[in-house]
């Protein structure tokens, strides 16, 4: 009889236990998935800002080269029209 009692009230006591354990396994994995998320939107924002600025770069420097070759091309066109004059 006591072995049967003692029984009942372990097995009693351990399943109250796992709902407890229950309910912080879902509250810990609430909270990393929250976490990981956030980490990952933070990512995204540091690689949206670093490529917007790398295509700043990029294109202030095509816009550069292309006023130098603009300005190259005008100085080879006037030598050119000079020779032909002459």
């Amino acid at each position: 009889m006591k072995k049967l009692i003692l029984s009942l009230l372990l097995a009693t006591l351990l399943t109250s236990c796992k709902e407890e354990t229950k309910e912080k396994l879902e509250i810990a994995k609430d909270a990393v998935a929250s976490d990981v998320k956030a980490s990952i939107d933070s990512a995204k924002i540091k690689a949206k800002l670093k490529l917007d600025s790398v295509k700043m770069k990029a294109k202030s420097k095509l816009d550069t080269l292309a006023v130098k070759s603009a300005n190259e091309l005008e100085k080879e066109a006037k030598k050119l029209k000079e020779s032909v004059k002459k």
